[in-house]
């Protein structure tokens, strides 16, 4: 008789035999790889949603941050920066929950870094992704 452990796993996870979804984003590297997890794609998705340009995406003008854009500013606006982080990945990227988002600036005012943790709603399982822009 199998030990049941508790752990909670996407029925996609089990079968190695199916991908997921795209891998973001896309490089030299990267054209066609494709990500065999649901945290995998997760990950994909939440970096593609930061890379993403409100009204850049057809069909969902209020898709994406448009982090990109704030690099140009003076002042970035921190508090609502994060808020439409969370906003956004609630909606958009409804497996998993941001439990924190840290806005930093390079001492020369010219990279903008953006980090974010999160954990699966599914198990429970952490992860973050740091992005550079500069």
């Amino acid at each position: 008789m199998p030990i049941v452990t508790g752990i909670r796993r996407s029925p996609l996870d089990l079968n190695k035999n199916v991908k997921i979804g795209v891998a973001f984003p896309l490089d030299d590297t990267n054209v066609f790889a494709s990500t065999e997890t649901v945290m995998e794609q997760a990950k994909s998705n939440l970096i593609n949603l930061l890379l993403t340009a409100p009204g850049e995406r057809v069909n969902l003008p209020k898709f994406g941050v448009g982090v990109k854009k704030l690099l140009f500013e003076n002042e970035i606006n921190q508090k609502l920066l994060k808020k439409k982080i969370l906003d956004q990945s609630n909606y958009y990227i409804p497996n998993i929950q941001v439990s924190d988002v840290s806005i930093a600036r390079s001492e020369n005012q010219q990279t903008l870094f953006v980090t974010i943790s999160y954990f699966s709603k599914l198990d429970g399982s952490p992860d973050a992704i740091q992005l550079n822009f500069n």
